[in-house]
């Protein structure tokens, strides 16, 4: 018995449809988990505390005074300014790409619509599911050239973060020196 044209189109159609949904199901479910990059590292305030003992009497309104006039000549001495470091690396926005495996699914869908549009009417199921499973590796490939660009970022953040610590380090230290270099002139014991 011979089915009508426009019902082997509807049998043909809705095959195609459930090989395109198994299909994309199933290239989804195969990519393996990407390691997640290790979020942003913290970058602590630096150290910029001096602890200041007067050892001439000094006033409480002349103590207030030498460590202002102090730290605002350190500040010009050094560059360093502890109230306003410069925006730390935590603060900033990182953008993420798309999760794994949208590559797969978008190349397993895209590639079905391919495989139906090129195939004989008779034959659609078989042009999707073609068409489906090139798409699905293709897409696949992405996903794993995206998944080594995301792992060489956070690489590269980590290391930036890490040198900004280290800088941040060092310029709190010669503001510290400063400090206290300026303190002592002025008749202080500084720790």
């Amino acid at each position: 018995m011979q089915l009508p044209s426009s019902l082997r189109m509807w049998r043909s159609a809705a095959l195609g449809a459930v090989c395109l949904s198994l299909v994309a199901l199933s290239g989804c479910a195969t990519v393996q988990p990407q390691p997640q990059p290790e979020p942003v590292a913290y970058v602590r305030p630096p150290n910029t505390t001096v602890y200041a003992y007067p050892m001439h009497g000094q006033s409480p309104a002349q103590q207030r005074r030498d460590r202002y006039e102090c730290t605002v000549w350190a500040v010009h001495q050094t560059g360093f300014d502890p109230s306003a470091p410069g925006v730390p690396i935590y603060d900033r926005v990182a953008v993420q790409g798309p999760p794994p495996g949208t590559d797969t699914a978008i190349g397993a869908v895209a590639g079905a619509l391919f495989g139906a549009a090129i195939s004989n009417p008779w034959n659609r199921g078989a042009g999707v599911m073609f068409g489906a499973v090139t798409g699905a590796m293709i897409g696949s490939a992405a996903d794993q050239a995206n998944a080594q660009t995301n792992a060489e970022n956070a690489g590269a953040i980590q290391a930036e973060a890490r040198a900004q610590q280290r800088a941040l380090d060092h310029k709190a230290r010669d503001f510290r020196q400063a400090v206290s270099a300026c303190l002592q002139a002025r008749g202080y014991s500084v720790r």
